[in-house]
């Protein structure tokens, strides 16, 4: 997807295989969130993809949903997933090709999807637009792709509501800092209603759910990016940080660790 900061770790450029690593273990976690499974069985209930139809998965990462859209539509339909990081997109083919699925993947960006006017019955896009500085256009473009009567899902977090507990007072702020760097529209999950009547879509349905982490175990890969990043921007200190893992280990051990964040979900269609 088009991202002009070449730090995120999503840009295409970013093909690094311990990069990519990181990233395939990072997307099987959150497809395993209890929360996540949910909000994206929600999502598809109400897309309603059929047999038949045309359907798309922009930013499709490991290719899990566009998967799920390829046995929807199946045995009559087709379903593409564009991923302009060409490391996910090996992934995401050779786990289509072991599961036997006829979906198909291609390069592409959010901004410029390598279709046609009217072309789709559905499209499915996850997470994707928290990533972009210009996520209002990437929802236009799919629109643009979009059948009359066709129809669209949105999923997307929104950092603002990110929680850990216990940390400090005196960390949180820095925490909230750190977090909503991680993204170039940190509040994209609230913003998608905005963005598809933005783009001449009706708004059918909005759904969300929190994505709450196992409270006895600290989710140390989130836990100590965000503490390194803190010491580094220097809104914390090396001792404040070390206070906060240690707050958090014993907070575990009596199963009462606390992380999470909301994720939203908005389904619309074009009108015609």
């Amino acid at each position: 997807m088009t991202d002009p900061r070449p730090t995120s770790a999503f840009h295409a450029a970013n093909a690094d295989s311990s990069v990519t690593a990181r990233l395939i273990a990072a997307l099987d976690s959150q497809a395993a969130n209890p929360g996540v499974r949910r909000l994206r069985e929600w999502a598809h209930a109400r897309l309603a993809a059929s047999p038949g139809e045309r359907a798309l998965d922009v930013g499709c990462g490991t290719g899990s949903e566009a998967r799920v859209l390829a046995a929807a539509v199946a045995p009559d339909g087709a379903a593409l997933g564009v991923e302009p990081h060409p490391g996910l997109r090996a992934v995401a083919e050779q786990r289509a090709t072991e599961a036997g699925s006829p979906v198909r993947f291609l390069a592409g960006d959010a901004l410029a999807l390598p279709l046609p006017d009217a072309e789709l019955d559905v499209v499915w896009c996850e997470r994707v637009l928290q990533h972009l500085t210009d996520p209002a256009r990437a929802v236009t473009e799919m629109a643009r792709v979009l059948r009359p009567g066709g129809r669209i899902a949105l999923l997307d977090t929104d950092w603002a509501t990110f929680v850990m507990h216990p940390a400090a007072p005196e960390v949180r702020p820095a925490l909230a800092t750190v977090t909503q760097a991680t993204a170039a529209t940190p509040d994209a999950g609230r913003r998608l209603a905005g963005w598809l009547a933005g783009a001449g879509l009706t708004v059918d349905t909005v759904g969300a759910d929190v994505l709450l982490h196992d409270p006895r175990s600290v989710t140390w890969p989130i836990v100590q990016g965000l503490g390194s990043a803190a010491v580094a921007r220097k809104l914390i200190t090396e001792e404040q940080r070390d206070l906060l893992y240690a707050d958090l280990t014993a907070a575990a051990a009596q199963g009462a660790f606390h992380l999470s964040v909301t994720m939203f979900a908005v389904v619309a269609h074009r009108p015609g």
